[in-house]
Parts: structure tokens; C-alpha cells; sequence
């Protein structure tokens, strides 16, 4: 089983400028890998860093030590010391992300909000277009909204474009940070599948699951942040 991401002994911590430079540790020493085709879930209570980890393997955070290898296009890239343009190459081919919140220029249709990542990788924009109306009908957003913006919908409804837009595209890796926090149960039960699916085309995922129900019917393995909790504060 290929392991397209490797984790090693990073660290984080946030630098509070407003309180004289003190630094407040999240994480040390994270390291695990993920291979294709399983479901990894990051464990542990609120506060304990699993979203600075996921943000981390997406470029969003700065790493402070430590190294997270990625295998991009044949080759091995370490996304901690990896130039800006690398790391936008990375998500747009590499490692896709579906995120608590949807972000989307205003007046752009939820069908275009959703096949835009595809367009990006080349795709015909009809050929998207039908893939993101399969999407969002399997997501069960009502058809009258797929021409609407996404930031007239309620929460659950831009959630359900998010995962959509997140779930369309081939990317070897998946991070998901609470797909399913705003949505219904049987909403919930669908993304299971498409968790499954993409199991089954050999993605690797990694993901943060507050509802017990969908962490235990996606995970593969649970990883405990708590064990790489930083031990004290350095001023």
C-alpha cells in the first residue's frame, strides 16, 4: 500500500505579539503516515491541535520543526521548507481540502463554486458542470439553488457545496476538518459513502470528526494529538 504522506516529528507553537513575543507550544514531535485507500482520523479534545495539524499538511500553518514529506507528481516534496508557488501546485494536483467554512466569490453559482477545482485541472467546464450537478443531487441540495451563491444558503446547505467542491476533484490525499458538523443525518450518511468511495479509489484521508458516529463509521485509525501535546509555554 503506497504511503503518499509522511509526518515527522513536527512541531508547532503561535508567537503572541500582543503579550510581549510569549509563545504558547500547540504541538511537538507529531509524526505518522498516511496510505492510500484508509480513512486516519485525528483524535483528542478541543484545544488539543488537531485543526494546527491539518493545517500544517495543507501549507496554511508554518511548521517550526520538523518535516511533512508529500509524494507530488513522482516526487518527494517537504511541504514545511516548500517555496509558496510549490505548495499551490500541491493543493491544486496533490492534496485536496474540504473545510469547516465555505469561502466563495460572491455571485458565482454553487454549480460553478463546485466544478471550478475541476476546470482548474483541466477539465471542460461542461464535463465539470455534470459532475458537480451529480454531487450536489447526491448531497441533496434542491436543484432550484445550483444557480444561486452559495452565500445566500443557509449553513448546512454551504456545507453541503463544501464538500461537493472538495469531493469532485482526483487528489491523492483528502483532509477533511468537520465535513459533516452542519448537516442532518441523512446528509451525514451520504458524505459516509462518498468517505467510502473515496476509500475504495485508493485516496488517502485524513480527517476531524467531533460526531462519534460518522468517526467510527469512517476511521480506519484513530491518531491521538494528545500524545504530542507541547509540555509548557516558552517565554
Amino acid at each position: 500500500m503506497a504511503t503518499p504522506v509522511v509526518v515527522s516529528e513536527v512541531s508547532k507553537s503561535f508567537t503572541m505579539h500582543l503579550r510581549d513575543g510569549i509563545r504558547l507550544p500547540v504541538v511537538d514531535g507529531v509524526s505518522f503516515a498516511l496510505k492510500s485507500g484508509e480513512c486516519a482520523v485525528l483524535g483528542g479534545p478541543s484545544g488539543a491541535g488537531k485543526s494546527s495539524v491539518l493545517k500544517m499538511l495543507y501549507g496554511n500553518y508554518a511548521v517550526d520543526a520538523g518535516q511533512i514529506i508529500v509524494e507530488h507528481r513522482g516526487q518527494l516534496i517537504d511541504l514545511a521548507t516548500a517555496s509558496p508557488r510549490t505548495v499551490l501546485a500541491i493543493r491544486r494536483d496533490t492534496i485536496g481540502y474540504v473545510s469547516q467554512f465555505l469561502r466563495t466569490v460572491p455571485r458565482v453559482s454553487a454549480l460553478d463554486v463546485v466544478a471550478e477545482p475541476l476546470v482548474s485541472l483541466g477539465e471542460s467546464r461542461e464535463t465539470a458542470r455534470d459532475l458537480a450537478r451529480a454531487l450536489l443531487a447526491r448531497l441533496n441540495l434542491p436543484e432550484k439553488l445550483w444557480a444561486l451563491p452559495p452565500a445566500t444558503f443557509s449553513g448546512g446547505e454551504q456545507q453541503r457545496v463544501n464538500i461537493a467542491r472538495g469531493f469532485i476533484t482526483p487528489h491523492p490525499v483528502l483532509l477533511l476538518d468537520e465535513p459533516t458538523a452542519s448537516l442532518d443525518a441523512r446528509n451525514r450518511e451520504v458524505v459516509v459513502e462518498m468517505i467510502s468511495g473515496k476509500k475504495r479509489e485508493g485516496v488517502a484521508l485524513l480527517g476531524i470528526f467531533h460526531d462519534a458516529d460518522v468517526r467510527e463509521a469512517v476511521a480506519d485509525r484513530v491518531i491521538d494529538v494528545t500524545q504530542f501535546a507541547a509540555r509548557k509555554a516558552a517565554a
